[in-house]
């Protein structure tokens, strides 16, 4: 499966993480395995699909003024890399989830259950760059008002810091 933006529809920002090279040798990603894609030590940002890459150019953005951003890419959620999360929320103390599903009953509820039901005491902060929960609108425009971009991230991100 791949993202719609990067399916090359005319309408849709394309962030050009996303539509790089690939490697051309056989290559695997192991199902049920995160990766952190970027260390940091000041807040985690817990995300995947395209807006791995959107968290990546805020956390480049942002290590300019001296914000450390760790970013985890979960790759999977069923299985979900419960173990990942635990490690990134221990490190950081403020775990922000990123996810283009709608903010009640979906992932970032799931990845806020998994680090309170292991020890509450993890979280400093935390916090959803998620959809709200309206429908997704037909007009580019409000779509992109409700998806996660990487300004509402980075406010994310500047709210958990200063938390």
């Amino acid at each position: 499966m791949f993202h719609k933006g990067v399916m090359g529809l005319a309408w849709m920002a394309k962030n050009q993480r996303s539509i790089g090279a690939v490697p051309e040798e056989e290559y695997e990603v192991p199902i049920g395995k995160a990766k952190v894609v970027r260390e940091g030590t000041d807040v985690s940002i817990v995300t995947l699909s395209l807006s791995v890459h959107h968290s990546l150019d805020v956390a480049e953005k942002l290590a300019g003024e001296g914000i450390s951003v760790e970013a985890l890419d979960l790759r999977s959620l069923v299985p979900l890399d419960r173990e990942a999360v635990i490690a990134t929320a221990a490190k950081t103390g403020k775990v922000i989830v990123v996810d283009e599903g709608y903010q009640s009953f979906g992932l970032s509820g799931e990845i806020a259950a998994t680090i309170t039901e292991h020890d509450p005491a993890l979280l400093k902060h935390f916090s959803r760059v998620c959809v709200p929960d309206v429908p997704i609108p037909y007009a580019h425009e409000l779509e992109y008002a409700v998806l996660p971009t990487a300004a509402r991230i980075e406010a994310a991100v500047r709210t958990a810091v200063a938390a």
